[in-house]
């Protein structure tokens, strides 16, 4: 029999703000996490703002030591998983941790480590390379230093779709205690892409917005939308089976339900123009947690704010929901914190589980100008109070990777 999954911790550190409460306020009020980029000198690229983390001392945090051993898309990982750990306020000792697993994404992993260390090999010479740079690099080396500071002893991966990659990581931790694998999941993922190279490569593909206007330059579903804007953070889940929650009176945020995942298998970049992907993706979900396509009520939208990505995203909700999609609040939450790349599933997962639990939509900021290729309810500029049961959260990704998650509203 499938079990129920629920969700009972939760931590993130983000361009919004460094914990869920006050990131949770500032996105409902519509604040913009965008500014100036201050983690380089940005006089050799024409890309000068990004979503950065702001006013935490990862030093203080971790010591020099052990911070010269992890790039910094793990040090964003574990500090989102200690405060979803202390949510959660597990007994530790009393933990079966060959029960709980590691589920922890990311789309590109340590891009600032590699860039740094091949520096240092072509002006040193690669004797002089950090012994730490591949496991400083690799992307499930997140998974596996959560895994190593808590003991936990179930299998511990990392799920590598782009920007996808959180969202199929929650998908995956879902459906292992579902099915009875695990009892507990640490799931999520994280991402630290606002580097020369990250900036760069984004910006030699036209992905990237150019407007150097912190309050004009993510403006998802807007006529004028023209790139997304780079974001750094972490966003980590904690999923149990009911049972094991109720057992230990742990609270419970909300319940996951459903999980659907699929490929366009149309080009390396651009999405499915008939958004037949996405489409089923999110009725595979409904699907998967039997849900009716008339009970979702939320959407938190992929949203990237490029031209391709919101049109087809609008035509896939439409095609799927018909009538209904005009009752559907939509939200593109990367208006406020950037594209979180491979850790925006995590992050996006997180405001979909509170949106219910406040029946609050919040806001897709700076759109101004009306697109008639993107015609539903995007919440735009202020946030809205409505009851809601179910909501989804899209994640789509280079490669044509798809993920849907479908949360509900906790209800014993």
């Amino acid at each position: 029999m499938k079990r129920r999954v629920v969700i009972t911790g939760l931590g993130t550190i983000n361009p919004l703000a460094n914990d869920v409460a006050t990131t949770w306020e500032r996105a409902k009020a519509g604040h913009n996490g965008i500014d100036f980029i201050t983690r380089f000198d940005t006089s050799a690229v024409d890309v000068t703002i990004a979503g950065e983390i702001k006013n935490f001392d990862t030093e203080a945090y971790f010591g020099k030591k052990q911070l010269k051993r992890m790039d910094r898309f793990v040090q964003l990982g574990v500090i989102a998983t200690d405060e979803a750990i202390n949510d959660a306020q597990f007994d530790l000792d009393a933990l079966d941790k060959t029960r709980v697993g590691v589920f922890y994404g990311s789309g590109i992993g340590g891009i600032e480590t590699i860039a740094n260390q091949t520096e240092t090999g072509l002006t040193k010479g690669f004797n002089r390379i950090s012994p730490f740079f591949i496991p400083m690099a690799i992307i499930n080396i997140v998974a596996g230093n959560i895994a190593i500071k808590y003991g936990f002893k179930g299998p511990a991966t990392a799920s590598v779709t782009a920007c996808a990659s959180a969202a199929n990581s929650i998908g995956d931790a879902f459906r292992n205690i579902r099915d009875g694998y695990l009892d507990v999941c640490v799931t999520g993922g994280s991402e630290a892409s606002i580097t020369p190279l990250g900036i760069g490569g984004f910006r030699v593909m036209h992905a990237l917005n150019t407007s150097n206007d912190p309050n004009s330059a993510s403006m998802p579903f807007d006529k004028n939308r023209s790139g997304f804007v780079m974001g750094e953070g972490a966003g980590t889940l904690i999923l149990e089976s009911y049972e094991h929650a109720k057992a230990r009176g742990a609270k419970i945020y909300g319940e996951i339900v459903g999980f659907g995942s699929t490929c366009d298998a149309n080009h390396i970049t651009s999405p499915d123009p008939e958004g037949e992907g996405a489409m089923t993706c999110m009725k595979m979900a409904c699907e998967d947690g039997n849900i009716p396509l008339d009970m979702v009520d939320h959407i938190n939208a992929h949203g990237t704010s490029t031209p391709l990505n919101d049109k087809i995203e609008t035509l896939a909700i439409r095609k799927l929901f018909g009538a209904h999609a005009d009752s559907i609040s939509v939200s593109a939450t990367k208006s406020m914190s950037g594209h979180l790349l491979g850790a925006s599933g995590a992050l996006e997962s997180i405001f979909s589980v509170l949106a219910l639990k406040d029946d609050f939509a919040p806001p897709t900021i700076n759109y101004k100008d009306f697109d008639p290729e993107c015609d539903l309810d995007y919440t735009v500029n202020e946030g809205k109070a409505r009851p809601m049961r179910v909501a989804l959260t899209n994640s789509l990704g280079f490669g044509g990777h798809n993920a849907t998650l479908a949360f509900k509203k906790w209800e014993a």
